[in-house]
């Protein structure tokens, strides 16, 4: 969803075990969660029309105490680029739907760089507009339906999503509105298992579509997440392909 300042955390989550329908209340099937997130969004025909999206707002590290202006721009099928800028130095991540590269200003990289096929998994991710769940089956996605789990005192559906190239997504969806709340992320990354637990909330309309304007990711339990909050959305705006490729005037 939002660029990476820091590196992702690997950490060992001990995952609940999924609690049981009520009684009295009818378990709903994979497919109808599916349909009722689909519809929560505003719809299958308001997602397929929404092209592209382009956020702005802000990105908070360090408990909120140091503050960078962020960017983010999504077109479909699967391109991404974000930026973080901060005192006139400006990280970029971008995929192009075939390679993710990046500019690391704050590392002391200023010269642009290709990402491994581990590196660039998350903006994969990141590129999708509708979530992991809108078009699973075309996205060659494996979907089973865990029950409900706590998630900070809401009695959440959880879908476990496992996706083509093996990373898996835990998605939480909210029992009265059926939008994600939590996704929790396990996937391998230069050898070792890496586990993200990604919070969103706020979501607000644009183009048709409810998009999440709070995003707050980093380890489970820390209280010290990175937070993007987000000031502006725009839908359908028009957009250069040449924004998501690495620099031609860059060294490979």
């Amino acid at each position: 969803m939002h660029l990476r300042l820091i590196a992702l955390f690997v950490i060992g989550v001990a995952l609940i075990s999924p609690a049981a329908e009520t009684q009295d209340q009818k378990a709903p099937t994979l497919d109808e969660l599916v349909a009722k997130n689909i519809e929560a969004k505003g719809g299958a025909d308001a997602l397929r029309a929404l092209q592209s999206l382009k956020v702005t707002g802000k990105l908070l590290v360090n408990e909120g105490q140091l503050q960078l202006g962020y960017a983010e721009t999504k077109k479909r099928p699967g391109e991404v680029r974000s930026e973080a800028t901060l005192q006139g130095m400006t990280a970029v991540q971008a995929y192009d739907g075939k390679e993710g590269w990046r500019i690391s200003p704050f590392q002391g990289r200023k010269d642009a760089e290709k990402m491994s096929a581990d590196d660039a998994k998350s903006l994969i991710e990141d590129a999708e507009i509708d979530g992991p769940l809108v078009d699973w089956k075309a996205k060659e996605s494996t979907l089973e339906y865990l029950g409900r789990e706590d998630v900070d005192g809401t009695s959440a559906y959880k879908i476990k999503v496992v996706r083509k190239n093996g990373d898996v997504n835990f998605v939480y969806l909210d029992p009265d509105h059926f939008l994600e709340i939590r996704i929790l992320t396990q996937r391998i990354r230069h050898g070792a298992q890496e586990e993200v637990e990604t919070d969103v909330g706020d979501y607000e309309k644009i183009g048709g579509v409810f998009v999440p304007f709070s995003i707050e990711e980093g380890r489970k339990g820390d209280p010290d997440k990175q937070k993007t909050v987000i000031e502006k959305a725009e839908a359908n705006v028009p957009v250069d392909d040449a924004i998501f490729h690495f620099p031609a005037s860059a060294s490979k």
